[in-house]
This record gives C-alpha cells, structure tokens and sequence, in this order.
C-alpha cells in the first residue's frame, strides 16, 4: 500500500470520527487492517496524519480515542473599561502612511524612501563597525554621545549666519527618532490642556503626539509659502499660545518651502509674544533644487527648538535624531527625556555619526537630489496626464511627497478603495490636517519602490476619479 491508500483510510476515518461522540474509541489496528485490507504500516500513517490533525488521541496500551473538542473560554476584559477611565483625549488612529500591503502593489502612501535610496553600503559597514567597539557594551551620556552632539551643533552652525551665536554641543539632545522627541517637548514645553498653534496642513505625527499629551491644537493655516505672519500673531495674541509648530523646509505632506523673508517674520511674531517656535527639519537630507536653510539659525536666544532626524535619511532601522535648544527649556526636555528614556542605544548613536561623518555620504546626497528630482517630475508628468482634474499645490522642491487638490465633492474613503482594488496605494490627506480639512487633498510619495509604475498608478487613479464623476 502507499500514501495514497492511507489518505483514504483517512478520509473514510474522517466521516466516522464526525459522527462518533468525543471520546469514542477507534476499532483497533488489528480490525482497521482487516477492514480495508491494509497493511499495519499504512494504517499507522493514516492515524498519524488525524493525529497530527488534531482529531484522535492515541493512548499507548489503551487504544485511540474521538479527542474532544475544547472550546476556549473567551476572555473576558470588561473590567479594564473601569479601570481605565474614559481617555483623556481622542487619539488618532494608526496612520495609514504606516500601513504594509503587498509588495506587486503600487506604493504611493508610505512615508519613508525606499531602501534603493538609502545608503546602505555606509549603513552595513557603520553597524560593523560599531558592533566591535565600546559602544556596543556600554552605556552613552543621557543627552548623548559627546561626537554625536557634536556633529549635530555644527551641521546648524555652518549654516549660521555672522552676528548670531551658533548653536553648543551642550545644547543638542539625542533622541531615539523624532517622534519620542515632539511628545517630549510638547508635554515640556506646552503641557496638558494648554494652547498649541500649529501648521495646517502638518505632519500627522505630530497631530498625534499633541493628542498624547493632552495639549489643545490650534490650527494656523499655511499655504506654499508658509504661515500668513499677522494670521499666526492674531492666533498667539487670543489663545495666550507659548509655542508653534511648523516644518519651515518642504513640510509634510505639502512640500512646501517658507518663502524667503518668511522666517524672519514668523520669527519675530513668537518674539513678540514670548513664544517658541518648534522647527521639525525632517527632510534636510531632501533637497532637490534649494538648500533648505533652518530658521534656527536665524535666533541665538532660545526661541526656536529644532528638531532635525536622521532616520528617513540614514536608514529607518537607525533611528537617531536630537533636538537643539537654550536655556531653561532644554533643561526640561531633557528632564522628560529621562523619564522616557534614560538614554539612546549607543550602538545606533555610533552608526548614524558613523555614516554621517563617511567621505561617501555627500556622494550619496548627490546621488539622492538627482533621483528624488526624476522621481518627483516622473510622477508630475504621470499626474497631470492621467488624473488632469487634479490640481497640483506646487512643485516641491525638495521632501518626498506630492500633494494634490481634488475636485469637490470628491469621496475620498470611495477613491482610495476603489484605488487599493486596483493594486495603487494611496493616502487621503484627511489625516494631516488638525482639524477639519481645507478639502479633498491626496498626498503620493515619489519616493516609494518601483517609479517605473508611476504612469500606471496615476491611470488608476484618474479612471478612479473620473468613475465619481
């Protein structure tokens, strides 16, 4: 006999067991043989196989037996609703930038660079490197590694201009990614319940850490070139706001770029209301055709807190960034750092420096500028092809998304459906607004894997659209 007779003493085994009661006992080896003409082997490996099904026990000197069937008790978590208390506040749901889908998709919504734009050579050999040394066994400075601040201190003050003290390594932070850090300086430098202006359209992120610690956001309206600076006054003067933030070099997700001059205004209204402006620089490494210049550089007297990260540059795997503040308020970031986090892996600590500091990652930042601007004007070309009603913000110069305006009246939950059945991954812009959306916005990233299937997105979504119509 061979396995194909012994998958159909099974089967017919099967039917048996169904009607049998749990804990019905099986006719022997000895009558089984018989009764199907089997040899002992064969029907060993038939009971083998509802043994390994979980239909029979065998029970040595016994016999073999129906196994019943346990129903698990459902767990029962009702008292955590008491216990619990109704939450504080309303928190966002999981970003959808965040989401993994299937790799034959077409990628549009996630928020990071995919990996063919990373530097993964400087990144293997930097984490090598960092595995044989000291910092793999010991413990770094709570603010810190001292070269790490360093580094950080200089990269603002190069960029510093005469007249303004730059920046100290003893003013720089390390923070385990930016978002540890925004909650931190929020919770800070702000506090619960308390008024927070900020950017509208923003980062989804920091719309979520406001929400974790309670603050009460405030949204000012920013447009391509930043802020409207009596709007953003107007809103200091009647919350009694202490603080804003604002990604003043291609924000996320509009891509938009402060106007020259804009900063300086911004500026000056948080100096005259005794504010602090909360600058998020996440996409310095993103240049395309500018060079962002922060506004931090532009105060040496501890209005802007600057957050710069390295994770989306460096790798997401290495998440490394700091926050650079004076004063006062460095002392309580820091303080809520320690509560938080007593201190930021060393290894990463060294690796990130490690890669930042390699002859080769000026060459990648070369590299990566082309490739972002080829990446960006494909997708352009594909948009205003394929989905013509689209209206595109501005063209981006630099950052790694596209934001675009859709008709009114267009049903986003419907769109980005009916675009996921299609295999093309979309993000509605719903998520990044503070409050209620200004409209229909969608926001694509040119910088997901597989640019070649730009053209094909775009078609996807413009036949999507044009079906509402």
């Amino acid at each position: 006999m061979n396995n194909d007779s012994s998958s159909r003493i099974a089967a017919s085994l099967k039917q048996w067991i169904s009607a049998a009661s749990p804990g019905a006992k099986l006719p022997s080896t000895r009558s089984l043989v018989a009764e199907y003409q089997a040899s002992p082997v064969t029907v060993q490996k038939a009971l083998q196989a509802l043994t390994a099904q979980g239909l029979i026990d065998s029970r040595p000197g016994v016999g073999t037996f129906v196994r019943a069937v346990r129903t698990a008790r459902p767990s029962d978590y009702g008292w955590q609703t008491a216990a619990l208390r109704p939450p504080s506040s309303a928190l966002p749901g999981t970003s959808s930038t965040m989401r993994t889908v299937p790799n034959d998709a077409i990628w549009f919504h996630s928020g990071y660079p995919d990996r063919e734009l990373l530097p993964e050579r400087l990144v293997r050999a930097a984490l090598t490197r960092a595995a044989r040394g000291d910092a793999a066994l010991s413990r770094p400075p709570a603010a810190g590694m001292p070269e790490l601040q360093q580094w950080f201190a200089q990269e603002l003050g190069s960029a510093t201009p005469a007249g303004v003290t730059p920046p100290t390594p003893s003013d720089v932070i390390v923070l385990p990614g930016s978002q540890s850090g925004l909650s931190s300086i929020f919770r800070a430098l702000v506090g619960a319940g308390q008024p927070l202006l900020m950017e509208s359209p923003t980062y989804w992120g920091a719309i979520l850490a406001a929400a974790q610690t309670g603050v009460r956001v405030v949204p000012v309206p920013s447009g391509p070139d930043g802020p409207d600076p009596v709007e953003l006054a107007r809103a200091f003067r009647e919350t009694g706001a202490r603080a804003f933030y604002a990604q003043p070099n291609y924000a996320n997700p509009s891509g938009a770029q402060w106007a020259p001059g804009r900063g300086g205004e911004v500026l000056e209204a948080a100096r005259a209301h005794g504010a602090f402006v909360i600058e998020d620089d996440w996409a310095h490494d993103f240049g395309i055709t500018s060079t962002p210049v922060p506004l931090a550089t532009q105060d040496d007297s501890g209005h802007v807190i600057y957050i710069r990260s390295l994770t989306k540059s460096v790798s997401t795997a290495v998440r490394i960034a700091a926050v650079i503040a004076r004063g006062p308020a460095r002392e309580r970031i820091q303080a809520h750092r320690a509560a938080e986090s007593m201190y930021v892996s060393g290894l990463l600590q060294a690796a990130a420096l490690d890669v930042e500091t390699q002859p080769g990652w000026q060459t990648h930042l070369r590299s990566l500028r082309q490739q972002l601007q080829s990446r960006r004007d494909l997708l352009v070309t594909s948009v205003r092809e394929h989905v013509p009603d689209a209206h595109i913000e501005l063209l981006p110069k630099g950052g790694l998304n596209l934001w675009l305006r859709m008709p009114d009246g267009t049903d986003l939950p419907r769109l980005t459906r009916e675009c996921e059945d299609n295999g093309v991954i979309i993000a509605a812009g719903t998520e990044w607004f503070p409050a209620e959306p200004a409209g229909p916005f969608v926001r694509l990233n040119y910088s997901g894997p597989n640019p070649g299937a730009y053209p094909e997105g775009a078609r996807v979504i413009g036949e999507a659209l044009a079906r509402q119509g």
